[in-house]
């Protein structure tokens, strides 16, 4: 495979793809599985399809409108539970199911049906262009240098965001703007595993890091390094015997998962069992 990606300019791209997802997804990843926002992200991302419908019917690319829609559902998500106006996974689930459906309804006022659809559902890595590695590129610059900036109030606002909001940390502001990220970091990851999957990777790495470091900082970097693993390794596995690069990323980094979570169960029981255990 070494020889193939010197020559071919299709998997040079997928790799840097993989690399540059595996990095944004390990760092947000982290975030909203320590704030329990799983299923508002899966949200997100499923509002996303109304956006590629719209792109679709009115001839301008699908990924920006993937991009407006996922904010305007990250943002709406947002104030209506900060209001209290609903509950939660209720808002989560009403802006799922009118994201899918105006995605739905949009592609069926086309003419015809758009070929490369399947794509932004189910991820085609492989077919990533130079303009989808530019965008991906300067929304991972985005949403690092945000973190970054931001590291010690994200920290706090983790820990207990209450008490970041006593000693004058803009919790509203953050939650708002993670809420951004995550609307990004979607887009950066519908290229490459698709909208359907989107939510596996995005959680698979960083709750795998969880059994390798306590730490903040330690979760996110570890979280970027089995992203890049699961991600070239499916991308391999997905160029050796042709099946779907997505789903190949997909089913190794959640069995990945699996085999850590089960050393972590085993491991904590022996340890329990030799403290219980009385000596002869």
């Amino acid at each position: 495979m070494i020889a193939a990606i010197i020559e071919y300019q299709f998997l040079q791209n997928a790799i840097l793809a993989g690399i540059l997802a595996s990095i944004v997804c390990g760092i947000i990843g982290v975030i909203i599985v320590e704030k329990k926002l799983v299923m508002m992200s899966g949200g997100i991302a499923h509002t996303s399809y109304g956006g590629v419908g719209l792109g679709y019917l009115l001839g301008f690319e699908p990924i920006l409108g993937a991009f407006l829609f996922s904010v305007c559902a990250a943002l709406g998500i947002g104030f209506i539970k900060r209001r209290g106006g609903a509950r939660s996974d209720v808002v989560i689930g009403m802006f799922w199911s009118l994201g899918m459906a105006l995605g739905i309804l949009f592609i069926s006022l086309m003419k015809g049906y758009p070929p490369d659809l399947t794509s932004y559902l189910f991820g085609n890595i492989l077919s990533v262009t130079r303009s989808d590695l530019y965008l991906i590129l300067g929304m991972t610059i985005v949403v690092v240098s945000v973190i970054i900036a931001l590291f010690n109030d994200w920290k706090a606002y983790l820990f207990d965001e209450e008490f970041a909001s006593i000693i004058g940390i803009r919790t509203a502001f953050l939650e708002y703007l993670l809420l951004i990220l995550v609307a990004m970091t979607v887009v950066v990851l519908i290229r490459v595993v698709g909208i359907i999957l989107v939510l596996s990777l995005l959680t698979a790495p960083a709750a795998a890091a969880e059994n390798f470091s306590a730490k903040l900082k330690g979760r996110m970097i570890y979280a970027i390094i089995f992203g890049t693993i699961f991600c070239l390794a499916g991308l391999w596995i997905s160029y050796v015997t042709n099946i779907a690069s997505g789903a190949s990323i997909v089913i190794l980094s959640v069995l990945c998962y699996l085999v850590c979570y089960g050393a972590r169960f085993v491991n904590r029981k022996m340890k329990r069992d030799r403290l219980i255990k009385i000596p002869e």
